[in-house]
């Protein structure tokens, strides 16, 4: 056989490849703008198109990352001891947003919880550090990212030190964000007596079917009355004065939503089911008010996050204040804001000026436009990186936790966040909110189409990938 004619064969196998993979994305019946985004990228980037939805493109419901059975008869389980009948206590126009939680993540509504506010590493590691050093009975501690840097190791001195007090520690961590980890930070916790593993092991062949759904979650629960949730890793840069993040303390009954959250990554992590009472204290009711803890994910049968999003906006009536490191909306989110805004709302976004992934910041741009259209103000936040995720709405609702207003926290991560129904709360969130403001740059339309033509073009192009960035 010819040269000629095995370049042929091998042309003749791409394409039929090629083709068989448009076919099945296709049928898959996805959103139609990622589809396209898929499709887009498999003709026009041949070979590494394919590799690259060999190991990122395939629809997770479709994939047996972890037992769905197994998953939600874990979230029945964990989350029965925490209901409470309480409904006739949260505001009236508030109570869709409460039932729809329930309804698609058994998220118990949790009263009198005392929270603390988080903008900085430095004080949240302080705070939290001596928090694990006075744990008596349990520390459950989990990371997206857990750096074996400095803070990570004073972090996990201080883990290894109560394990071996006699004090059960329970450490989760994802595997792929911690790839550059050396193993020995992990099984030197492991050998002083905490328990230790990876969420969603990634291990040739199963690489294909795992590497796209990360654990994203930052939760943490001591002696199940204190916890913490919100965007903060563990590393040293978010100790740095170039970092701003958003990071909640709750005391009180709130405490075992995380708990339950925390021990249904666990059980499917493949470690033991933990229901015992003992994870479960009676909490005091510390305060007025209100809140849910909801994930989401890609193995739940709903979106969950971006159902309470939209939720949240269609039903603002005064104004809505976000906080974004990364803002690429699907299309529902999109179309959602923009009603926001024409509908009279003050609708306000904050985002990084300088993001620390230079693709997803020159897709996020090009929504600007679109939004702005509509009233949407934009703010560029300028002293430091802006990773905080948060929202608060008409001084009653406020949203804080570890997804972002992206594809990816939407429909691919395990992500958690916090909906909090409290008037003190959300001023004071909104105080933070207007503080910032004070730092960053506004953006007009007006001037905003004035930037150079070559980057709406880079721009446009990027977009057309948001879907899978």
């Amino acid at each position: 056989m010819s040269a000629k004619s095995v370049i042929i064969i091998i042309q003749l196998v791409y394409v039929i490849t090629a083709l068989f993979i448009v076919f099945m994305v296709i049928s898959e019946n996805r959103n139609p703008i990622k589809t396209v985004s898929w499709v887009l990228l498999l003709l026009f980037v041949p070979v590494v198109g394919i590799i690259i939805y060999y190991f990122l493109g395939r629809d997770a419901r479709k994939i047996r990352i972890i037992s769905k059975k197994q998953y939600r008869k874990l979230q029945k389980r964990s989350f029965k001891p925490l209901i409470i009948h309480n409904k006739e206590e949260i505001r009236t126009e508030y109570a869709p947003l409460v039932k729809l939680l329930n309804n698609n993540n058994q998220s118990a509504m949790m009263q009198g919880s005392e929270i603390s506010i988080f903008s900085y590493g430095k004080e949240k590691f302080e705070t939290l550090i001596q928090d694990l050093r006075n744990a008596q009975h349990h520390i459950h501690f989990q990371y997206y990212i857990f750096e074996d840097d400095e803070i990570g190791e004073k972090v996990k001195s201080v883990l290894m030190q109560k394990a071996s007090d006699g004090v059960e520690v329970r450490v989760l961590y994802d595997d792929v964000a911690n790839w550059k980890t050396k193993n020995r930070f992990y099984n030197e916790m492991q050998d002083s007596g905490v328990e230790i593993t990876a969420y969603l092991r990634v291990h040739f062949p199963l690489f294909t079917s795992r590497v796209n759904y990360r654990n994203h979650r930052k939760i943490v629960v001591i002696d199940g009355k204190i916890g913490y949730i919100g965007g903060m890793n563990v590393a040293d840069r978010y100790l740095k004065d170039t970092w701003k993040d958003m990071h909640l303390r709750l005391t009180g009954k709130g405490v075992l939503a995380l708990q339950s959250t925390f021990l249904i990554d666990w059980a499917s992590s493949g470690k033991p089911v933990l229901s015992d009472k003992i994870y479960f204290p009676e909490n005091p009711v510390l305060t007025n008010n209100i809140l849910q803890i909801a994930t989401g994910g890609p193995i739940n049968p709903w979106r969950t996050l971006l159902q309470a999003t939209l939720q949240i906006l269609s039903n603002a009536k005064k104004y809505v204040y976000i906080q974004t490191p990364y803002f690429l909306p699907t299309d529902a989110l999109l179309q959602i804001l923009q009603s926001t805004a024409l509908s009279g709302v003050d609708v306000r976004l904050m985002v990084p000026i300088k993001s620390d992934t230079h693709f997803v910041n020159t897709a996020a741009r090009s929504y600007f436009s679109d939004i702005m259209r509509a009233g949407v103000k934009i703010y560029l936040y300028k002293p430091a990186f802006l990773h905080a995720k948060m929202m608060v709405v008409d001084d009653f609702i406020t949203v804080v936790g570890s997804a972002n207003m992206d594809f990816r926290s939407f429909e691919h991560n395990f992500e958690v966040n916090a909906y909090l129904y409290d008037k003190a709360m959300a001023v004071k969130m909104k105080r933070l909110f207007l503080e910032d403001q004070q730092n960053c740059k506004q953006i007009t339309l007006r001037e905003w189409r004035k930037r150079p033509y070559s980057e709406k073009i880079k721009e446009s192009v990027m977009r057309m990938f948001s879907p899978l960035l």
